[in-house]
């Protein structure tokens, strides 16, 4: 496959594409779920049967879902970084603010993962890449506006996002320093199994209480999630990150909050402002800068069958 010097090839574009498009349309599909399901619940169902689905998968395309001994330590690692921790601060953060809002907060996962990936990774942060973090940052900043002098009525979700953002970073750091010989998409299976199962027991013992009817709408936007949200999008984002440097993976993802807050004025009929629009052209001008940016040397990826 064609690669630019960023490291991209046209199938991680395709990939960033509809990364940005699935994960940017599940935040407000994750407001509308939370009508009727409780959080933990949510969560602990998508992932179980997301990470199922996709071992399934795995072993239908012939890919070996063995994980060697050795690894099973930095898999729950990775585990809890990327599913577990993440997906129960996001859930709870989204739960106490606004969807757009939530995805802004958590999307500041770039500022954390250059500055982990300078320490754990060693990469060297190039000047073209700090000023497309800086332009990144400046669109969330944009889009955040005067709002932030209203967080103190938000405090619980606005500390329960930016503890998600670091969480996901890191996360997204340990998955390029360990580079694990496992299949990507075996790797990603195991991963939201390993996080799903826990979180699923704990709603068992604490939200049976809550349960109900569960209606039209968010039952759609729980089968979202289990197949576009979960089974797909980890799966390419994991994927990308192996693709190239950590900077770069990170600063491409700013892309989906801005979906997501288009997303979130077309099911929630939210009115877009000037800031909407500022936001937008700064993150799409730092995916365009980090895009460009010479690859620097990093840790080989992991070898992926040739049907992957």
């Amino acid at each position: 496959m064609t690669m630019n010097d960023s490291g991209f090839s046209r199938f991680g574009y395709v990939l960033l594409a509809l990364i940005a498009l699935g994960w940017g349309f599940n935040w407000p599909i994750i407001k509308i779920v939370l009508w009727d399901v409780p959080p933990l619940t949510f969560r602990g169902v998508c992932l179980t049967l997301g990470g199922i689905g996709i071992l399934i998968l795995a072993r239908i395309g012939g890919h070996t879902i063995t994980v060697a001994r050795r690894h099973w330590m930095p898999m729950l690692m990775l585990s809890a970084c990327n599913v577990a921790a993440w997906n129960v601060f996001v859930i709870y953060g989204v739960a106490n603010m606004s969807s757009g809002r939530a995805a802004l907060i958590a999307y500041t996962m770039p500022l954390w993962s250059s500055l982990l990936s300078l320490r754990l990774l060693h990469e060297r942060l190039t000047p073209q890449r700090v000023i497309a973090l800086a332009l990144g940052m400046a669109g969330v900043a944009t889009l955040l506006g005067t709002d932030v002098m209203a967080f103190g009525t938000q405090l619980v979700g606005v500390l329960l996002m930016l503890g998600a953002a670091f969480f996901w970073a890191l996360g997204v750091v340990l998955l390029k320093r360990f580079a694990l010989p496992v299949p990507t998409v075996s790797l990603t299976g195991w991963m939201m199994l390993i996080g799903g199962v826990p979180i699923a027991l704990v709603a068992l013992l604490l939200e049976q209480d809550q349960w109900r009817a569960v209606g039209l709408y968010p039952a759609l936007g729980v089968i979202y999630n289990i197949v576009v949200a979960f089974m797909f999008c980890y799966w390419a984002w994991n994927r990308i990150v192996f693709m190239v440097p950590v900077a770069v993976s990170s600063l491409s993802s700013l892309i989906t909050p801005v979906v997501g807050v288009l997303s979130g004025m077309l099911l929630l009929q939210e009115q877009p402002t000037w800031r909407e629009f500022v936001a937008g052209a700064l993150i799409l001008s730092a995916i365009a800068l980090a895009l460009r940016a010479p690859a620097q040397p990093a840790r080989p990826a992991v070898p992926e069958p040739s049907n992957v």
